[in-house]
């Protein structure tokens, strides 16, 4: 179904497609059966088609568990070239969540070299000091790092980049929005009301930068008793769909509290990879094709926006 949605999208552009197409530095291919158009609107690193910031506007709702299992998702089962990158400087956590714990090499570049695991490059902070260091910067010195993480690593040619951002709306979120030209955003959440407040607050910070919002995951939906079977609502019933619907945002999925994510989170052995006929892994790999489909059509959009002539 997705497959044939992808086909009719790209019929549809070569019907429509200019002689001479706008922009003129448009590329696209097809990957795993995705469309991976990248135009110059997208990403502001090179070779790298598009970049998704994966946010919630609180922490602890599982964002970090999300970005990788997608990320997992988007390269073994898309068949994607992918990349995932630990913004949270505070609170690196994709190093134990990867399994990678060696530090980067340097290329004759001088560019670090990320790491790679499950088919994903990775690049996080966490790789650079001590486990238990902590991080006592202040803004600039945050900023300096984030850009070496960004622009001073070996990336590659990449079809997707995906950006696990610090809880909050602040400073680093802005920056971050605005010099890596993000091709979109998913926030993620709880359906807990608290939870969805501040997941409000994370759409409407990339609405306001002009980033598009790809949709809102809910985590932790329900908790299914692995005894009786029946599904209890912790943290609420629906309350990620409701918000959605309100603010006209795509719902792309629910994903269910389960002791397999927590355990395969904590081992660096993603549910994806670790159980990938187990509901939690569909829902993911659902996840990470409607993500695709979407940057594909908004692609489509931009190739067939107005030409603007001088």
């Amino acid at each position: 179904m997705l497959r044939s949605q992808l086909t009719h999208n790209q019929h549809l552009h070569n019907k429509k497609k200019p002689s001479s197409p706008w922009p003129p530095s448009a590329v696209s291919k097809t990957v795993g059966g995705f469309s991976t158009t990248a135009t110059t609107k997208g990403s502001s690193i090179d070779g790298i088609k598009d970049i998704v910031a994966v946010a919630s506007g609180k922490g602890g709702v599982g964002k970090s568990t999300t970005a990788v299992n997608l990320a997992v998702a988007l390269a073994k089962t898309c068949q994607l070239k992918v990349g995932l990158l630990d913004a949270d400087i505070y609170g690196p956590s994709i190093p134990t969540m990867m399994k990678l714990h060696e530090k980067p090499d340097v290329s004759k570049e001088m560019k670090m070299i990320p790491m790679e695991n499950y088919g994903v490059k990775c690049m996080s902070i966490g790789f650079l000091v001590e486990k238990d260091a902590p991080i006592v910067w202040r803004g600039p010195m945050v900023m300096s790092a984030l850009e070496k993480l960004t622009r001073g690593v070996a990336w590659g040619n990449l079809d997707v980049l995906l950006v696990d951002m610090p809880p909050g709306t602040g400073d680093v979120q802005l920056t971050i929005s605005q010099r890596l030209k993000l091709s979109g955003a998913l926030i993620v959440s709880t359906p807990q009301d608290i939870a969805l407040i501040d997941a409000r607050r994370g759409a409407n910070m990339f609405l306001k930068v002009e980033v598009p919002v790809l949709g809102l995951i809910e985590n932790m939906s329900f908790f299914k008793c692995p005894s009786c079977g029946l599904n209890s609502y912790i943290f609420g019933h629906g309350g990620a769909r409701h918000t959605s619907e309100e603010m006209d945002l795509r719902f792309l999925g629910e994903v269910p509290l389960e002791i397999d994510i927590r355990s395969g989170s904590d081992e660096g052995n993603p549910i994806v990879v670790s159980a990938p006929n187990s509901a939690s892994a569909k829902a993911y790999t659902n996840m990470a094709e409607k993500v695709m489909l979407r940057l594909a059509e908004l692609a489509e959009e931009r190739l067939l926006g107005p030409q603007i002539l001088l």
